[in-house]
């Protein structure tokens, strides 16, 4: 096995990742971005703005650059990932988030290519996931790992809507691989599934509405008008990826680290309406839910009970005990779950 490729697509393969693909640094994807913005789809999240001139292209990150590896990881669920919605006592965390920090898993993978490329072929290499400045889904797209769909993130063939991705930057010139069509169709599922239509006919999101940003990204008080349409989804949003219809032709995953840990399986949100800071920390050890913080992740909890739709005691009395919390983000949703609950203080309770 003498083609660059070649090795790189079974080393990658040995080392453990399930999609291997190959694509030119010469992208650039600056005026969609500027549009993006422009249009207000940043929201809150200031660094889009902030880094945008380095994500343009692979070249804005890193001139030398002359080819990219883009590496994808199965992480497709058994079972059906909205299951728990049918159990509003429960809270419902995205499925790449019920274990280890995917970040943490892939870039270690890719460190080990790296260091394999560098030695194998004597050309310097960067390792990029989602962290970094890097407009990954195209370049994914790019280099044949699948196509962006209606709901904007990237969909595979043999993996459907369960790939993350990760990838190797290199000074070494690679032939990229035929960019993969769009495969969507006249399919709109996604944007039919979405509880709050966040995605519109184009196939854009509006992250104001969109669960995952309002959830993990937004730092203040969720708008009340989408605070009804989140049911129990306490950290993320699978709902339109879960419905896509190629994930037919997706594996469950194999790896260790994707599988749920038991306590994030199906939490108790009465036991998550209690957590202090501490053991918010404690519960999300190497979990990316930690990065949110206990005020923003109580916030989401509180709002899940608001929407428990049989009132009980225990749901009830966690919202009551965050009426003094210190934090006024987390008042605010106590209160708000208290009057959604159409309960009186010590009246209406029904024991569980």
């Amino acid at each position: 096995m003498t083609n660059p490729k070649d090795r790189i697509r079974a080393k990658a393969a040995e080392i453990g990742f399930d999609a291997v693909g190959f694509a030119a640094a010469t992208g650039d994807w600056g005026g969609e971005l500027d549009a993006w913005l422009a249009e207000g789809r940043g929201a809150g999240m200031a660094w889009m703005g902030d880094t945008a001139a380095r994500r343009r292209g692979p070249r804005a990150l890193w001139p030398e650059v002359r080819s990219v590896v883009v590496l994808g990881l199965n992480y497709a669920p058994a079972d059906d990932p909205r299951a728990l919605l049918a159990h509003p006592d429960r809270g419902l965390i995205s499925t790449y988030a019920r274990n280890r920090d995917y970040h943490d898993i892939v870039k270690g993978r890719l460190k080990q290519l790296a260091g394999w490329m560098a030695a194998a072929f004597r050309a310097e290499v960067k390792v990029f996931v989602d962290t970094a400045p890097v407009m990954e889904k195209p370049l994914a797209a790019q280099g044949g790992l699948g196509w962006q769909g209606r709901h904007t993130n990237l969909v595979s063939r043999r993996f459907g809507s369960w790939l993350v991705l990760g990838e190797v930057f290199t000074t070494l010139e690679l032939e990229p691989d035929a960019a993969e069509p769009d495969r969507c169709g006249r399919c709109h599922a996604c944007r039919d599934a979405c509880p709050t239509a966040a995605i519109d006919a184009a196939g854009r999101i509006d992250p104001r509405r969109c669960i995952s940003y309002l959830t993990i990204e937004h730092k203040g008080p969720i708008p009340e008008a989408l605070r009804p349409l989140m049911g129990n989804r306490i950290y993320g949003c699978d709902d339109c990826l879960a419905v896509c219809p190629w994930n037919k032709f997706a594996p469950p995953h194999r790896e260790a680290g994707f599988l749920p840990r038991a306590e994030l399986a199906a939490p108790r949100l009465a036991d998550l309406a209690a957590l202090d800071d501490a053991g918010f920390r404690a519960l999300f050890s190497a979990s990316p839910v930690k990065r949110i913080g206990r005020d923003r992740f109580v916030r989401n909890v509180l709002i899940a009970i608001g929407n428990a739709a049989r009132p009980a005691l225990a749901l009830a009395s966690a919202a009551a005990a965050r009426l003094d919390d210190p934090s006024p983000l987390v008042r605010d949703a106590a209160a708000w779950a208290i009057q959604r609950l159409a309960l009186e203080p010590e009246a209406g309770m029904v024991a569980e």
